[in-house]
């Protein structure tokens, strides 16, 4: 066989099963339930803590958790119609979750013609395998289906494994904003992605 056909069909092939594998990806992705509140809450400080846990006091990170990620929190955030979670899903184990919001419950531009990724994490377990990029898909095509110019997220200046994925997948800085955490006052910077 010719190299240069074989090199072809090669690329083709990888890029059907990358395909192949992103679809299953976004299919595996579902709306988080009211009844799966507990789950989520667990997750939720999961992977908060997995995430900051070592550039922040266990002090700092105690009284974040206790401020924000409440059963009450998240319940209330739960039945807000402006705002939807999803579950992603790797071997039928949640693998992470991600949570938009409509201009209704945006937290800082509040931009009809934007949807915010206000939350966005896979848990330890499962980095690495592709699931990051599917559901930041996932986001952005939801986004699309409501006819949204595009997505916008904040993320911490120190997160920089996030900083580099946010980039990867086409987003860009446009400001910055206060984030307090636990009484710790830090920034965020503000990312946005056209669709």
């Amino acid at each position: 066989m010719d190299l240069a056909i074989y090199s072809g069909y090669k690329v083709v092939l990888i890029d059907s099963m990358i395909s192949a594998r992103r679809k299953f990806i976004i299919n595996n992705i579902t709306l988080c339930t009211r009844g799966q509140l507990d789950l989520l809450l667990e997750i939720s400080i999961e992977t908060y803590r997995d995430t900051f846990i070592e550039s922040n006091s266990e002090e700092l990170m105690q009284q974040y958790l206790n401020d924000a990620l409440t059963r009450e929190k998240l319940a209330a955030e739960l039945n807000d119609v402006d705002s939807s979670f999803y579950f992603i899903y790797w071997q039928e184990q949640v693998a992470g979750f991600l949570k938009v919001n409509k201009v209704g419950a945006q937290t800082d531009l509040k931009d009809d013609k934007s949807l915010e990724i206000e939350r966005f994490y896979i848990r330890k377990a499962f980095l690495r395998q592709g699931l990051g990029k599917g559901l930041m898909t996932f986001a952005c095509d939801l986004a699309k289906q409501a006819n949204k110019e595009y997505v916008w997220l904040g993320v911490w200046e120190g997160n920089f494994p996030a900083l580099h994925f946010y980039k990867s997948m086409g987003f860009y800085q446009i400001g910055s904003h206060p984030f307090d955490m636990g009484g710790d006052i830090q920034t965020d910077l503000v990312f946005k992605k056209e669709l």
